[in-house]
């Protein structure tokens, strides 16, 4: 299975090399700050996603996703959560969320820092901002592959 993960696309068109990619993907995750509705219903053009709204999202996606939520892919659960506050202690705020469950992987967003580590067990995984050119150390998104395990890859976007 192939997953194309994103988060904190603010409302700003993706590229063509992301668009390309989730045509090849079986689900599209997105971690939240769409800051629009029309942004999650255009991704689900492309095939099933999962998401949770982030701080800059409005009512109108707030009404319809949850905060955080656990999902099942294959034999494997994945905590999917945006995250909140000051990047420096994001981390901690993301394992808070999930603990005492079980999840293999968490996915979130908020700081725009791509990260892919595992902690013990789980997977940490921000895929970083695909559209961010102020925060972000380069734009990118995630792809987890996922077999008889889950690999991660950050993938930075070409700026060409």
């Amino acid at each position: 299975m192939k997953i194309g993960v994103l988060s904190d696309t603010h409302s700003r068109t993706l590229s063509k090399e992301v668009l390309d990619d989730l045509k090849t993907v079986d689900l599209i995750i997105h971690v939240g700050d769409f800051c629009s509705i029309e942004d999650l219903n255009g991704l689900k053009k492309f095939c099933k996603v999962e998401a949770v709204y982030g701080n800059m999202d409005g009512a109108s996606l707030r009404n319809i996703l949850p905060k955080s939520q656990i999902i099942n892919c294959e034999s494997f659960s994945i905590g999917l959560f945006h995250g909140e506050g000051t990047p420096r202690f994001l981390l901690d705020r993301v394992k808070k969320e999930f603990k005492g469950k079980k999840v293999d992987a968490i996915i979130f967003g908020h700081s725009h820092q791509p990260m892919n580590e595992k902690t013990g067990n789980v997977l940490f995984f921000n895929p970083g901002s695909a559209t961010d050119t102020i925060f972000a150390p380069f734009r990118s998104y995630g792809v987890l592959d996922i077999t008889d395990h889950i690999e991660g890859r950050i993938i930075k976007i070409d700026e060409s």
